[in-house]
C-alpha cells in the first residue's frame, strides 16, 4: 500500500498492489491482462465436482493472474455464440455454447444447468462459499441464482441492472456482442470483469475509500475492537492463525463500503498499516498481521 499524505494527515492518494507469481513472474493479481482463446469446435462438459474433482472439456483456453468475476465471449463467422462466466460463489468457470439458431429473446434464467446450456466446465480457485459435491442438487439453476450471493453478478458492473428475466440478448450484448436483424454479429473473444470488477475493482474501492480519510484516525482497515475479530488474534498479533476463528471471510463489509466482494481484509489491513508504520503514525508492535 503507498499513500500520500498533506500535512495534516489526510491522505491524497492510495495505491494498492497484490503480487502474485505465475509461471516465475511476479505480476499484480489485479492487472486484468489476459490471454483467451476460444475452440468452436469443443463442446463443454461438466466438470467432477466435490473431492474426487476433475475438469471437464472446455472450449476457452484463458491465462491470466486471477480468474474471479472472469468473463469472455466470442461469435464465430457461422453465427455460433461461445461465453465464459466465473461464479462468484462456487468458483467454477460455466460456459455457454449457443447454436445460430438460438433465439435470444430467451430469458438468461432459462439457461439452468439442467438445459445443458450452463456448463460448470472448470474450477477455477478452492475457496468458494458454495462447495458443490454434486451437479444434482443445482440442477435447475442458472448463473444468477447458484448461492444466496449470485446477486453480486448483476448488481454493478459489466452486467448491472440486468436479471433473470432480462433476455440472454442483453447479457451477451453486455459482454460485447453486437447484433443486427436479431442475429449476433462476428467478433472476436471480448473478455474482463463483472460485478465489482475483479481484483482491480475491489482495490479500487479501496483507494476510493481512503481517499481524503485522516490516517491518524484511520489506523487500521479492521475494527479490531470487535470482539468476534479480536478473539481471533493471538499473542504475536496473527489474526485466525491457531484459534477457532481462522477463516477470514468475516472481516469485510461486502458490498456497501471499503471491501468490495469477498475481500479478505485483514491481508489487505496490514498492507495499509504497515504504510502507516512507514508514515510514522503508528508502530510495528501496532500492526495486526491478516491471513496471507
Amino acid at each position: 500500500t503507498i499513500i500520500e499524505l498533506d500535512n495534516e494527515g489526510i491522505i491524497t492518494d492510495a495505491r494498492m498492489r497484490f503480487f502474485v507469481q505465475k509461471d516465475g513472474f511476479w505480476i499484480p493479481r489485479q492487472s486484468g491482462n489476459s490471454f483467451v482463446e476460444v475452440d468452436f469446435d469443443a463442446d463443454p462438459t461438466r466438470a467432477v465436482p466435490g473431492e474426487d474433482y476433475s475438469p471437464g472439456d472446455s472450449m476457452f483456453t484463458i491465462y491470466n493472474a486471477d480468474m474471479m468475476s472472469f468473463y469472455a465471449a466470442a461469435v464465430n463467422d457461422q453465427g455460433e455464440t461461445a461465453a465464459a462466466l466465473v461464479c462468484p460463489t462456487t468458483r467454477y468457470q460455466f460456459e455457454i455454447k449457443l447454436p445460430d439458431d438460438f433465439d435470444y429473446d430467451t430469458p438468461f434464467g432459462e439457461l439452468t444447468i439442467e438445459s445443458g446450456k450452463l456448463v460448470p466446465s472448470t474450477l477455477t480457485s478452492g475457496s468458494g462459499i458454495l462447495r458443490p459435491e454434486s451437479w444434482d442438487e443445482l440442477e435447475d439453476r442458472n448463473f444468477l441464482n447458484i448461492e444466496t450471493y449470485s446477486y453480486v453478478v448483476t448488481q454493478r458492473g459489466t452486467f448491472g441492472g440486468l436479471n433473470e428475466e432480462s433476455s440472454t440478448r442483453e447479457f451477451m450484448e453486455a459482454m460485447g456482442v453486437e447484433f443486427s436483424d436479431g442475429r449476433p454479429r462476428s467478433m472476436e473473444v471480448e473478455y474482463g470483469y463483472f460485478g465489482m470488477g475483479g481484483w482491480a475493482g475491489n482495490y479500487r474501492s479501496i483507494e476510493d475509500y481512503l481517499a481524503g480519510q485522516n490516517a491518524r484516525d484511520l489506523t487500521s482497515l479492521v475494527d479490531w475492537s470487535i470482539e468476534r475479530y479480536a478473539g481471533g488474534i493471538n499473542e504475536e498479533n496473527q489474526f485466525g492463525i491457531d484459534v477457532e476463528s481462522g477463516a477470514t471471510r468475516t472481516v469485510q463489509d461486502g458490498v456497501d463500503t471499503i471491501s468490495g466482494a469477498t475481500v479478505r481484509m485483514s491481508r489487505e489491513s496490514t498492507s495499509y498499516q504497515r504504510a502507516l508504520v512507514e508514515a510514522g503514525i503508528i508502530r510495528e508492535q501496532d500492526v495486526i498481521i491478516g491471513r496471507f
